[in-house]
């Protein structure tokens, strides 16, 4: 089984990866400015749930086998970026209503889906799962379920510090939520941003 010494090297390791700046903080941020908490949250545990998808299907081997595949590769990579790139685009048309809040609450329950397929769409994430979490994992014990406890606690720290970014980014939009103009053009940065993720993503490489 794991060490304790081992294991609160592996908390550590990867509580300094859920602060780092990364595309999904960017993505939450972007979700937040243009539809409020509501969607920031949802969002949130969409891309923690997308994330769970990938920690599941690398204890079985199923990322494993997506990653050695180039064709499997590339045609995940470009539906996840696509799919990003279709988000950014739709965020920046709409950006010029505003939503009543009955509307809010259904952007919620659509960013919670769409928060779960971008992550879940993603290679990328496969990929750090795959090389990440197995550099911790004790080879002479069951390592398909210390993949997914360890698995579940990055999932966790990561889903907790997209939580602490949807409420600040959340005040941010607060505070300038009379002046429209202003609004307009976070939410148009953020479809931006989103489209620049797809485009990032689009032109990733396997590694390996």
């Amino acid at each position: 089984m794991l060490s304790l010494e081992m294991f609160f090297l592996f908390l550590a390791a990867a509580l300094i990866v859920a602060i780092t700046p990364g595309p999904g903080i960017f993505y939450i941020v972007a979700r937040t400015l243009t539809g409020g908490r509501s969607e920031g949250l949802a969002s949130s545990v969409g891309l923690g749930l997308g994330g769970l998808v990938h920690v599941i299907g690398g204890a079985v081997g199923i990322s494993a086998l997506i990653m050695a595949s180039a064709e499997a590769f590339t045609a995940l990579k470009i539906a996840g970026a696509f799919y990003l790139i279709w988000l950014g685009i739709k965020t920046w048309r709409e950006a010029r209503f505003v939503q009543p809040a009955e509307i809010q609450t259904t952007g919620a329950r659509r960013a919670f889906r769409e928060g779960i397929v971008v992550e879940a769409l993603n290679p990328k994430t496969a990929a750090f799962f795959l090389a990440f979490i197995p550099q911790f994992v004790d080879p002479s014990a069951n390592v398909a379920v210390q993949f997914i406890v360890l698995g579940l606690i990055s999932v966790t720290l990561n889903t907790s510090v997209d939580l602490i970014v949807t409420y600040w980014a959340a005040r941010a939009k607060e505070g300038f939520a009379k002046r429209p103009t202003f609004i307009r053009r976070t939410r148009q940065a953020s479809g931006a941003v989103m489209c620049g993720l797809g485009v990032t993503l689009l032109f990733a490489r396997r590694t390996g």
